[in-house]
């Protein structure tokens, strides 16, 4: 990346804000859009309060761009009603204005029984929300193959790491009380092998897929670590923190049902326990033959969680690469 360009991201949450800041010391210009304007404060990066569902308003804003990357994230009880217009919106500002298009993505598109998942594999969603990010590729590739825009995506996990607030299955609800040594609470089993993508690798990945060409046409999954169970996990952390094994707990489904009777968010989750209750593996090997990038080694994702939560890790070394 030699060359000062400029590029668009549709949302400021630790993956969008992650990204801006990499390009940004990379030397490029990035403006970041969000309906609050919110975002890191950078000189390099620009602020900008915009719906970007407004089609005509994000074109006007990614004139001129290299790339535009999706990292938005409605709500889960919203997907079916956002999701639609706001892709369609980035798809049709990237024919505009002939930025490539980057979007982040999940594993939601394959077959529920097709671990260890590789990205060329079918899309076969087994979920609302699966055939939601489905159709989305779809027509993004569709249109590339159709010679109207450049695309790529990039696909993840399970995020762990710095910035994941109540959303992260290792956020706020859990990292501290595993930080300060209590017992956690868990979605599904806490013993089935389980691929975590570190948010750190999820933005070294988009910046590859934003300033290289081989990366478009098709979607490629983010260097991740070998996948653990959740116990596992939760061990590494407790263990590092200075304590011992963690003691891990399962939410009762019976107790998400209930729970979802009062709120839209965890009513949504009952179609995705299915990844938390048998295996559910990412294979990224194609990403590191093709780019090089590598998945951070567990004990410095630990270590940069830990620091985030205002807990600097002793210096205990993971028992896990």
């Amino acid at each position: 990346m030699n060359n000062s360009t400029t590029h668009v991201i549709v949302g400021a949450g630790p993956i969008g804000s992650g990204t801006a800041l990499r390009l940004a010391a990379a030397g490029h210009s990035v403006v970041i859009v969000t309906r609050s304007g919110s975002g890191p404060d950078h000189a390099s990066i620009e602020l900008v309060a915009a719906d970007a569902a407004d089609q005509a308003r994000l074109t006007d804003i990614a004139v001129g761009a290299e790339t535009i990357y999706n990292c938005a994230n409605p709500p889960y009880h919203r997907w079916a009603t956002d999701w639609p217009p706001l892709a369609a919106s980035l798809l049709g500002a990237a024919e505009t204005t002939g930025a490539r298009l980057v979007t982040m993505s999940n594993l939601y598109m394959y077959a529920a029984d097709s671990s260890p998942m590789r990205a060329t594999d079918p899309l076969d969603p087994p979920s609302k929300k699966g055939a939601i990010r489905a159709q989305m590729w779809r027509d993004a590739l569709g249109a590339h193959e159709a010679g109207r825009v450049r695309v790529t995506e990039a696909r993840a996990s399970d995020y762990f790491g710095p910035g994941l607030g109540q959303n992260g299955h290792f956020g706020d609800r859990v990292m501290p009380k595993l930080i300060a040594g209590k017992a956690v609470s868990v979605i599904g089993r806490s013993d089935v092998p389980h691929s975590w993508s570190y948010v750190g690798d999820v933005c070294d990945m988009l910046v590859v897929l934003g300033t290289d060409d081989l990366a478009l046409g098709r979607a490629w999954h983010v260097p991740t670590q070998p996948p653990m169970f959740a116990q596992e996990l939760a061990d590494e952390v407790s263990r590092i923190a200075g304590h011992g094994s963690a003691t891990v707990k399962t939410i009762p489904s019976l107790l998400l049902a209930l729970a979802g009777v009062f709120s839209k968010p965890i009513r949504e989750i009952g179609e995705m326990l299915y990844q938390f209750t048998a295996p559910f593996e990412l294979d990224s090997s194609e990403t590191t033959a093709t780019f090089g990038l590598e998945a951070t080694p567990l004990s410095a994702q630990i270590d940069a969680t830990m620091t985030a939560y205002g807990e600097p890790a002793p210096q205990v070394t993971a028992s896990v690469a």
